[in-house]
């Protein structure tokens, strides 16, 4: 049977992905069918389960058959091995447009962004068990989804910036509605948060320690079974596992006051030189990591997440994925400079370089410069905008809300 595929692009990416990983040997993808329940499973532990093309693929077609299914509940979604999922594939991707072309890491970006969005208004309840790392793109598909699960294993962030991109995947969008200006904190720094912490500010609903997690999972599958599920018989068989989670003594809701203070300010110059100013009155760890992250990772991207999660907090998650698809297409295509590749090359390839930014400061990234990443691409036929259908939020859709009203929603659903 011949496949059909919407462009070159899909049958180069699906291909590329069969040769690499080639689906009768290795499934990067498990579905398992279970009465009333579907389970998604990422299956590439080697690699922590970073995202390639065809799982993209396999996932959307699965998901949109189900959402349609009038004998199906409820989705879980997880991942094999240490990581939950790191991001996507990015060495795969730029080795893909350094052979071809830019529009094949468009089309990546298109599907990869199309299933976060898909997730984030999908019609059944989504729980997602975070277990280990999740950054990036792993973020992206996660925080979207009703039920965010965490344990002590979960380490998230969004270390984008230092490969020359930015925290994208919905980023402007979930790092937006945190409280203050700790989103970004996250995205200009790169920062960790642990599981704990995500459950205090509410990109998790629930903290469950690993080993409770099969148990769940049992529990989840016979309440599934049963056919009674809503969002409040869901969230109550979650909460028999939870315990309560506890912040380390250096956690970032210790000095929450302090990055309000600097990362409020209007520009990145601004939050670097009262991170400075703060540096030099009290040199404590978090402080010199993230004047060192500020001044070694891309100047370019700090400057585009920087505006991209300012106007993020007035969009909507369908408003913030078409911005952030137009700024990576202008990363992609070399519109100003080629700091994704330069990053890629010293980082993921020849691994530990420093690299070369171009503009190596942030005084010299320029307006004009970070608003050619938010125009329309003119003069490339090898561009279209990103088109997300029509697809109402559900009402439990809790990354829509602002912390206070996560967590207002999460104590009465358990309630």
């Amino acid at each position: 049977m011949i496949r059909q595929f919407s462009s070159w692009f899909s049958f180069f990416f699906f291909c590329a992905d069969q040769i690499l990983f080639p689906t009768s040997v290795i499934k990067v993808v498990l579905f398992e069918d279970k009465k009333g329940e579907l389970k998604v499973i990422l299956n590439r532990p080697k690699q922590l389960n970073c995202l390639t093309y065809e799982m993209f693929c396999q996932m959307l077609k699965k998901l949109g058959d189900y959402e349609e299914d009038p004998n199906a509940r409820l989705v879980i979604l997880k991942g094999n091995g240490r990581a939950f999922c790191a991001g996507g594939d990015v060495k795969s991707v730029l080795s893909f447009m350094t052979t071809g072309h830019w529009s094949f890491g468009a089309s990546f970006y298109r599907k990869q962004l199309n299933l976060d969005y898909k997730i984030g208004t999908y019609k059944k309840p989504v729980v997602s068990i975070i277990d280990g790392i999740v950054m990036g793109g792993g973020a992206g598909l996660s925080l979207n989804s009703t039920f965010r699960i965490v344990t002590e294993n979960t380490v998230f962030a969004m270390p984008e910036a230092a490969i020359g991109l930015f925290p994208d995947c919905s980023a402007s969008h979930f790092l937006s509605r945190l409280p203050g200006f700790l989103g970004e904190y996250l995205g200009l720094t790169g920062s960790r948060l642990d599981g704990a912490e995500m459950v205090k500010y509410g990109l998790a609903t629930h903290f469950v320690l690993s080993k409770d997690l099969a148990s769940m999972e049992n529990a989840l599958d016979s309440l599934a079974a049963s056919g009674s599920v809503d969002l409040s018989s869901i969230s109550k068989t979650i909460h028999k596992f939870v315990h309560g989670p506890h912040l380390k003594k250096d956690s970032v809701y210790k000095r929450l006051d302090a990055i309000n203070e600097c990362f409020s300010k209007d520009t990145a110059e601004e939050i670097l030189s009262s991170l400075e100013e703060l540096a030099a009155k009290n040199e404590e760890k978090w402080i010199v990591h993230a004047i060192k992250s500020m001044t070694s990772v891309s100047p370019t991207s700090l400057k585009i997440f920087l505006r991209l999660i300012r106007e993020g907090r007035t969009q909507n998650l369908k408003e913030c994925l078409v911005r952030e698809f137009r700024a990576s297409c202008h990363i992609l295509r070399r519109t100003v400079n080629s700091d994704f590749y330069e990053g890629g090359r010293a980082l993921l390839v020849e691994k530990g370089r420093q690299p070369q930014w171009m503009p190596s400061k942030l005084d010299l990234v320029s307006d004009e410069m970070v608003g050619k990443y938010f125009c329309e691409v003119d003069n490339d036929d090898d561009w279209e905008p990103l088109h997300l259908p029509p697809r109402p939020a559900p009402a439990y859709f809790a990354p829509m809300l602002s912390c206070d009203a996560r967590n207002f929603l999460v104590i009465y659903i358990d309630l």
